[in-house]
């Protein structure tokens, strides 16, 4: 927990100081705003910096190390990075990398359009792909992989096996779908990045709970959890949640900076990457009920519209109908962090009551 709690600290005061400076690097960095609607939102941002994602990225990742350079005291030998870390960084890195060529060309080309979508989605696949193949063919000493070859919930499903190569195809159409839905959130000041460190501090919650109940450590507990390197996935999740928060304290409304592409792609790779390691694929959409929620509204205006002509909201996705509907901004925002935590506070409780369920207690 050490490890846990010195990178999600080291990654809060990384982001919260960093920020500012990017601000001021980016300040001509800003992409064009598309409002035909008049909403109030996107009054005043035409100048806002965006590609703030790349602070938190790297907050995340350098707070990793400092996170990994805890442990020394406790273990007196360096603590290399595992594959689980390198696999769920390189998700979140990867997807900023796609991102990042989405935002540099609405940019440059002073065009809202960006990156051509099915570009997009081949970026995420080959990330997808790669690091879905390194998670379940590169094994630990223990015989632990960081994915699985079955469905999950809250554990794997044994009745459920799909295969290495259907492993990877389910993954990949999870940072795909997980990606969008959190591109799709982030269209409000601080909607995205509090509803992202809501997800991730309910995911240290889960890996440290199945870093006590390894079956690595623990093999002959009966509710004991077949993952790798649990706490790993702690200290990423950990390090990203504190990255957030700092980068919230400017994202917040007003914002002075927005995470872009950058920052929603690379955190919709990793919630999935986590979800991965964690072997909760079925709790994914649970947890990430808001994110979920968001794109339901976009599908079914989408659907509707071409069935019908009709459309079911004033506007999709699902926050600017609100704010067509008078609210404010901010109002939005923090009804929506409230509906993302209940949705966290119930995955949590799922993932409770089978441990509780399997452990008799």
């Amino acid at each position: 927990m050490r490890s846990v709690l010195i990178g999600a600290i080291a990654a809060f005061i990384i982001s919260i100081v960093a920020t500012p400076l990017a601000i001021k690097l980016l300040t001509r960095a800003h992409q064009p705003v598309r409002n035909e609607l008049g909403l109030a939102s996107n009054v005043g941002k035409q100048r806002t910096p965006t590609m703030g994602g790349i602070v938190f990225i790297s907050a995340t990742v350098l707070a990793y190390g400092i996170g990994h350079v805890a442990l020394l005291p406790l273990e007196g030998r360096p603590h290399l990075p595992t594959v689980t870390g390198i696999v769920l960084l390189g998700l979140f890195v990867g997807g900023g990398i796609i991102g990042l060529l989405d935002d540099v060309l609405k940019v440059v080309k002073r065009h809202a359009g960006g990156l051509a979508g099915r570009y997009k989605i081949l970026g995420q696949i080959i990330v997808g792909a790669g690091m879905g193949a390194m998670a379940l063919y590169l094994p630990s000493p223990e015989g632990f992989t960081v994915g699985s070859e079955y469905i999950s919930f809250v554990r794997d499903i044994p009745w459920l096996e799909v295969g290495k190569i259907g492993a990877i195809a389910i993954f990949v159409l999870m940072v795909v779908a997980t990606s969008n839905s959190v591109n799709l959130t982030d269209g409000l000041d601080g909607l995205a990045t509090g509803s992202s460190a809501l997800v991730l501090i309910a995911y240290v919650v889960i890996a440290f709970w199945q870093y006590r109940h390894w079956c690595a450590e623990h093999p002959k507990l009966d509710a004991c959890y077949s993952v790798r390197d649990p706490l790993e996935v702690a200290l990423v999740a950990g390090a990203a949640a504190g990255a957030l928060i700092g980068f919230l304290w400017w994202n917040t409304s007003p914002a002075r900076i927005i995470m872009g592409d950058v920052g929603s792609l690379a955190l919709g790779s990793l919630l999935a990457g986590v979800a991965m390691a964690t072997h909760t694929m079925i709790l994914l959409p649970i947890i990430c009920g808001l994110f979920v929620l968001v794109s339901l509204s976009l599908i079914i205006q989408v659907i509707s519209f071409k069935l019908t002509g009709k459309r079911v909201f004033r506007m999709s996705p699902l926050h600017h109908h609100f704010e067509l509907a008078g609210w404010s901004e901010v109002t939005i925002v923090v009804r929506f962090w409230m509906l993302a935590c209940v949705s966290a506070a119930l995955a949590i409780g799922l993932f409770f009551a089978d441990f509780l369920q399997r452990s008799g207690w």
